[in-house]
């Protein structure tokens, strides 16, 4: 890669976890930014992470290779503005935001579509700043880009190979099919999770009873109800339509079942839970489409100092990487305590055949 120096705007959670990854990964190159704490940017520099120890000025952009924009969508497109005639030629801006029809919208009204790339890191967490970025939240994730119509296709592929060098798993999409797909997996449960948390709080009584016994299932469909009110506003005022379209049509499943519940339909009651089942459990089994499929097992492990660690060794000595680990807190709903996540069909079926000569209880998905 010929890339030299990154210019960052904003040093928030996914801004500073791309920062704190490049420079784990790539320790020569440059990188600069500017936040709207300057004592952001010196905690940045202090952690050895950026050049300037104050916030950059706009002029200093000249010289990056890319631009990530990482402030709320409103702030990247005043900042779009003035970096126009800042950036050189062969620079590309590109953006963190979960919705991308607006930027893409801008870009093509200042003509500036050669230079952008959007993107959007399917990661993150209900914590923000960069002292909750870490230079490991891009591994294994999803990293979303959406190219314009008139960038290079040579670019384009410089950027992905920049993107998976980071360790996300980047994959290219038009940004109207970016901006339906998020609405409907990410967007919408947003809402959901912020609609039930507050029906709970509004339906409980002065005890408190039902946030005492909460747990289990509603917290893990309501943890996303923690993020930033902020962000979750300009998400609602920027993807706005689609929104609107995935709200419509989860209106028609809440009413239809309960049209069953109702009318007593048992059959139509099961099939309804045993349709949301088996597309659920098949999200980890075989995904369909330009995402490679997930090679995961679950079993069950001993509370006890080392269990991992013993896991780790068995499979390291006979050869076997492992993609992804960890421990499963709500056992409601999962067989096994571990989770495992291995790279490849041959080494997950391998990884079976040992922890069960050892002993393990496995759990194939």
């Amino acid at each position: 890669m010929s890339i030299k120096q990154l210019g960052f705007i904003g040093l928030g959670l996914i801004g500073g976890s791309i920062v704190k990854t490049t420079k784990r990964i790539h320790p020569d190159i440059k990188m600069i930014a500017l936040s709207g704490h300057e004592s952001t940017v010196k905690q940045a520099y202090d952690q050895g992470l950026i050049e300037n120890d104050t916030n950059a000025c706009i002029e200093d952009f000249a010289d990056c290779d890319y631009i990530f924009l990482c402030t709320p969508v409103q702030q990247n497109l005043e900042y779009i503005e003035k970096l126009k005639g800042v950036m050189k030629d062969s620079c590309i801006l590109t953006d963190v935001g979960s919705v991308k029809g607006d930027i893409h919208q801008a870009i093509r009204n200042m003509g500036l579509e050669s230079h952008f790339i959007g993107g959007h890191p399917m990661t993150g967490s209900e914590k923000t700043g960069l002292s909750n970025a870490t230079a490991y939240l891009l591994e294994n994730a999803y990293y979303i880009i959406t190219p314009t119509t008139q960038t290079d296709p040579a670019v384009v592929s410089e950027f992905n190979e920049f993107i998976g060098s980071l360790g996300a798993i980047p994959l290219v999409l038009d940004y109207d099919s970016h901006d339906a797909a998020t609405a409907a997996i990410s967007h919408l449960p947003h809402v959901i999770a912020a609609a039930l948390v507050n029906f709970v709080k509004d339906s409980d009584d002065p005890d408190e009873t039902m946030k005492t016994i909460a747990a289990g299932g509603f917290k893990d469909i309501t943890r996303i109800a923690s993020s930033s009110p902020v962000m979750w506003e300009e998400i609602c005022m920027t993807n706005k339509e689609k929104i609107l379209q995935m709200l419509d049509v989860y209106e028609k499943q809440l009413s239809d079942i309960r049209s069953k519940i109702t009318d007593a339909d048992a059959s139509g009651i099961r099939n309804f839970f045993q349709s949301a089942k088996d597309y659920r459990d098949s999200l980890a089994v075989a995904p369909k489409g330009p995402i490679k499929t997930v090679f995961e097992l679950y079993c069950d492990l001993i509370d006890e100092a080392g269990g991992i660690a013993t896991i780790a060794t068995i499979l390291a000595s006979n050869n076997l990487s492992i993609k992804n680990i960890g421990i499963i807190h709500n056992r409601e709903f999962e067989d096994g305590v571990l989770k495992i996540e291995m790279y490849d069909q041959p080494s997950y079926e391998r990884t079976i055949v040992l922890l069960r000569k050892y002993h393990y209880t496995v759990y194939e998905r």
